[in-house]
């Protein structure tokens, strides 16, 4: 069982800290627990029952409704309203409560629902990128667990596997080639997935290496291949390493090569990248800069 702050369920549920204190007080919503030295924590059921609310109340329930309803009734209508609408806040607080049950089917059954709505592409933009941003964060501050992220990623790498393998894209005129890679030690490989399928989606090569690649290992590929750029993500602070050091390497060691860089270690540390090297935080990002390569010589 995790143990969550009251930030964290504000994070995840975007309700805010002063309004779920509020809900306690005078609906009884959650109930928190206190540590020895009384600061007060939540277990996985608050997060549920608070992500549920919030969908709740989104679409309209008055607050003082939804606490008259049981879990059983609370659950169902957020199915309800899980399928019959479109809503992206609350496909991806479905995800969530999947994840910290371990619930595949529900998983799936929300994955491929939104998916059939909005198509591949709008669903990783829309959906899977925000929901993979909330569970990183938890994930950094210990409260999403290995075994939840693992899960969750799971579930999305065989959906991008079999969208990335499903493109066959002709190749467009003034398209480029891509070495996509994480550096030694760096493992969290759904953000390099997302930009695998949309620069394959877009008409460019890519060669994917994945986790942990030595950086003799880059040297080799580069000999024996040319590049137009390469794409790497740091996630998470690795020890003994130096980002900027890392990029400032990669720029001396690989002249005119384009060198783009994300994640979310990256985008917390912006200052440490260096300005000759090309950045972007989501996938959009990355989309508006392969359509300005069209006119480029």
């Amino acid at each position: 069982m995790a143990f969550y702050s009251i930030r964290d369920l504000e994070k995840l549920s975007g309700i805010k800290a002063h309004t779920i204190r509020m809900w306690e007080k005078r609906y009884s919503i959650v109930k928190p627990r206190r540590t020895g030295t009384n600061i007060r924590y939540y277990c996985d059921d608050d997060l549920k029952r608070i992500l549920n609310v919030s969908i709740l109340n989104r679409h309209g329930l008055k607050i003082s409704r939804i606490a008259e309803m049981n879990d059983d009734q609370i659950s169902e209508q957020v199915m309800h309203i899980a399928r019959t609408t479109g809503n992206h806040e609350s496909q991806i607080e479905q995800l969530i409560v999947s994840v910290i049950e371990f619930n595949d089917d529900r998983f799936e059954k929300t994955l491929s629902r939104v998916i059939m709505q909005m198509g591949f592409e709008k669903t990783v933009l829309k959906v899977i990128y925000p929901f993979f941003l909330r569970i990183g964060i938890l994930w950094q501050v210990g409260t999403v667990s290995p075994a939840q992220e693992h899960f969750a990623s799971n579930l999305i790498r065989q959906k991008l596997l079999v969208a990335i393998d499903s493109q066959d894209s002709p190749r467009k005129p003034g398209a480029r080639r891509f070495l996509l890679f994480l550096p030694e030690g760096e493992l969290h490989e759904m953000g390099l997935l997302f930009f695998h399928y949309i620069l394959k989606k877009h008409g460019h090569q890519v060669i994917y290496l994945g986790q942990s690649v030595p950086f003799s290992d880059l040297q080799e590929v580069i000999s024996i291949r040319d590049f137009y750029g390469l794409i790497t993500s740091f996630t998470t602070a690795l020890p003994d390493f130096s980002m900027k050091n890392y990029l400032e390497k990669m720029y001396a060691t690989f002249p005119g090569k384009k060198i783009f860089v994300t994640g979310l270690f990256a985008r917390e540390h912006e200052k440490e990248i260096p300005s000759f090297i090309e950045k972007f935080t989501c996938p959009t990002d990355l989309i508006s800069r392969i359509e300005s390569m069209a006119s480029e010589h």
